[in-house]
């Protein structure tokens, strides 16, 4: 009975560093810090030496390094946007007569679905959707016209939902994609023996039927934004809404806000 006592009393040690990643949010210390710091709290705890939990730490590093791309991504987008790119696109599109929000979000989830397919990932909303996607679609429903921010909000959110349904119907096309994986994994553990081709192919309608869906639902967006320009545009004339530095258009007291 002592011995299962000082057995669970080891296990609460080893569980220690969890509440020192606890204490260390709640207080807002550096997260990277307390992450490491929790860390060796739990090999400590378990008898582990200083060696060893360093060379955990390494070794994880190293099997994980590829996960650090996605964080080089943010510093290169915004170094490209701090240089025009986002202006840069909208001038594109304001080139091209027929261009719609529409239009662009449909070949962009085709093109999406399509890379993810192949086990490509585009990194979506950081790296295609905000500096790309979104300037692009703007531009084509404002075409050189004030709007409101409620009718950006609108374009940015199809914008949004195009990627995310790119990514969700496309990934189950990969062979390798993880839910495929975790699905074989499953189902051989529960007796039955599939095969990742035979998902791709059952995947393939659904994905097939998503873009169907989407294509339209852009259709319907195309009409739909319209009707909310021309809105901005009575306001405008009312008086009701006024254009501010960027273009957006605002109320009276919201610009005399943004002055002060």
């Amino acid at each position: 009975m002592l011995d299962g006592f000082l057995k669970g009393c080891e296990t609460m040690l080893v569980l220690s560093g969890i509440l020192v990643m606890v204490i260390g949010l709640m207080l807002r210390f550096n997260a990277l810090l307390v992450v490491v710091a929790a860390g060796f709290v739990t090999g400590l705890a378990g008898g582990l030496s200083i060696n060893d939990i360093v060379g955990a730490i390494g070794e994880a590093f190293v099997k994980n390094r590829y996960m650090s791309l996605f964080i080089l991504i943010l510093p290169v987008i915004g170094l490209m946007e701090r240089h025009g790119l986002r202006e840069r696109a909208e001038i594109l599109i304001s080139k091209i007569n027929a261009a719609t929000a529409g239009r662009i979000f449909m070949i962009y989830l085709f093109v999406r679905q399509v890379t993810v397919a192949f086990g490509i990932n585009m990194s979506g909303m950081v790296a295609m959707v905000r500096p790309l996607i979104a300037p692009m679609s703007e531009a084509a429903v404002a075409q050189g016209r004030p709007v409101s921010q409620r009718t950006l909000d609108k374009v940015r959110g199809i914008a949004a939902s195009a990627d995310n349904s790119g990514n969700f119907f496309g990934q189950n096309l990969f062979l390798a994609a993880g839910g495929l994986l975790l699905i074989k994994g499953v189902m051989e553990q529960l007796g039955y023996s599939v095969e990742l081709t035979d998902m791709v192919l059952y995947g393939l309608p659904t994905a097939i039927c998503a873009y169907i869906v989407n294509f339209i639902r852009f259709i319907i967006f195309d009409k739909t934004i319209q009707a909310s320009v021309a809105r901005d545009e009575a306001d405008m004339k009312a008086g009701k809404l006024v254009p501010n530095e960027f273009n957006i258009l605002v109320t009276p007291e919201e610009l005399k806000k943004e002055a002060e």
